[in-house]
């Protein structure tokens, strides 16, 4: 079964076609990241009118990528939402008309759920379930326990900020730039973990939930002391020594809390057959790099098999849309009028 899948939540218009969930054909991406470092951020309306203008020649694309007309399709996926309501509305709508036009399925797939068979892609190998899967991004972190192919149990999520967005947030605080992930990774290389006493929040005991906000706040504390102490203005303008400290520590904060929660739901689940990590932030070497050393011979341990799967993309909406099908095919209809949400119920 052939899924032709469109992904606009955030800033990429994403196209893909994908085979029985699993074998990608075409992935195609037209991505926003150098609008958007202007701003240090992504603005909503400036997103939305690019993914106006990319949409049709990405979908072009990916058709000849694919090497796959129409008839070769057997259905459509749609990311609903989460996201930005005007960045969904391009995308959804776009489906809407094409499901129309060509009478094909659509079938409509919730974000978080993308990233999480995004550890299908590209595999021949059998997934056992149950899996518990920790999934990182910009607006979300969730530990889950997945027991079949869309059968989910929140064990834990975000209290307050994501740990993507403390990435996006520190890097812009430290002056380097959008987005954070692969800026703060990159010169953490260069700095020493154990320069900066940060806290790690665990919350209450036994809590699996997530937060980052004290240690975004205490990141902050440590740049306006060092900037006042050297009557400093502009972050441009700190010692790249310091820079990389605090990014290191600021780093291994995150990493500990992540990889220690994630070792704490294993632990208390002991019917887990193996351990995902999915999700933007799961392209971090260092977070890869500390939860193997926790599972290692414990447990099959997996990571998307490509970068490029762990941010937003397309192929993960049409492997997970490929399962939703499987389970309940007559659900799925031409003409559906999907509605995007920004609600984050899904499980």
């Amino acid at each position: 079964m052939k899924i032709l899948s469109i992904e606009t939540s955030c800033d990429e218009t994403a196209c893909a076609v994908v085979e029985d969930g699993k074998k990608v054909l075409a992935n195609t991406i037209a991505s926003q990241i150098d609008i958007h470092a202007k701003t240090g951020g992504v603005v909503p309306e400036v997103a939305a009118r690019e993914h106006v203008l990319k949409m049709i020649p990405v979908l072009d694309e990916c058709l000849k990528e694919s090497s796959c007309d129409w008839d070769d399709i057997d259905a459509l996926a749609i990311t609903k939402g989460p996201g930005l309501i005007s960045s969904l509305i391009i995308g959804t709508e776009t489906a809407n008309v094409i499901s129309y036009v060509k009478k094909k399925p659509l079938i409509p797939v919730q974000h978080i759920t993308g990233h999480i068979y995004s550890n299908w892609l590209d595999t021949d190998e059998e997934i056992e379930f149950p899996v518990l899967i920790l999934t990182v991004s910009g607006g979300h972190n969730e530990l889950i326990l997945m027991k079949g192919h869309h059968e989910f149990e929140v064990l834990g999520e975000s209290r307050d900020d994501a740990s993507g967005e403390a990435f996006d947030k520190v890097a812009r605080i430290l002056g380097l730039g959008y987005p954070g992930g692969p800026v703060i990774s990159k010169i953490a290389e260069e700095g020493d973990g154990s320069s900066f006493s940060l806290p790690r929040a665990y919350l209450e005991k036994g809590s699996l939930d997530f937060s980052f906000s004290g240690l975004k706040t205490a990141v902050l504390t440590e740049v306006k002391e060092y900037a006042k102490a050297r009557n400093i203005e502009n972050a441009e303008d700190i010692d790249q020594k310091f820079k990389a400290d605090l990014a290191a520590s600021f780093q291994e904060a995150v990493v500990e809390i992540l990889a220690n929660k994630l070792y704490m739901a294993f632990e208390k689940y002991s019917e887990i057959k193996e351990v995902h990590l999915a999700g933007g932030v799961s392209a971090n070497s260092r977070l890869r790099e500390v939860i193997q050393e926790k599972f290692d011979g414990k447990i099959t341990f997996r990571h998307p098999k490509s970068i490029k799967y762990c941010t937003d993309n397309a192929a993960m909406i049409a492997s997970a849309a490929y399962f939703l099908h499987v389970n309940s095919p007559e659900k799925y209809k031409p003409c559906s009028n999907i509605i995007p949400t920004t609600s984050f119920e899904i499980f």
